[in-house]
């Protein structure tokens, strides 16, 4: 479960709407650690083989399928999921390696991470 500006996200049901994607080999969806959002949802994707699917593809296909607060906040294109010996995703090594996505050297949120309410800091206006 992901946990992201106060909603519970779940991963499976990310990951079967990008399944759904042609192109798509393998997907795993998790949470990384964000200053704002708390967490914030994340798809490593595998392309089938000879497919030239990017990231936008991914981001364009998941605004079709998803709510906006499901949809992942980043995108990340790789040749292979890490796995244990039984061929379990190790998405524990996935938020390791993808934990700077969210955030600069400074700590703070990168300028491509918009916030999708109604001021530039993500709150509503009173």
């Amino acid at each position: 479960m992901i946990k992201t500006g106060g909603e519970n996200v779940a991963s499976r049901e990310v990951e079967e709407a990008l399944y759904e994607l042609e192109g798509v080999a393998e997907v795993a969806v998790f949470g990384i650690s964000h200053p704002h959002w708390i967490e914030a949802v994340t798809a490593a994707v595998v392309p089938k083989n000879g497919s030239a699917l990017t990231a936008a593809d991914v981001n364009a296909f998941a605004r079709t399928k998803l709510a906006p607060y499901k949809r992942p906040k980043y995108v990340v294109v790789t040749e292979a999921l890490p796995k244990n010996p039984s061929g379990k995703v190790l998405k524990r090594d996935l938020r390791n390696q993808y934990a700077s996505l969210a955030t600069d050297e400074t700590g703070r949120r990168r300028p491509t991470d918009v916030p999708e309410k109604d001021e530039p800091d993500g709150r509503k206006q009173t």
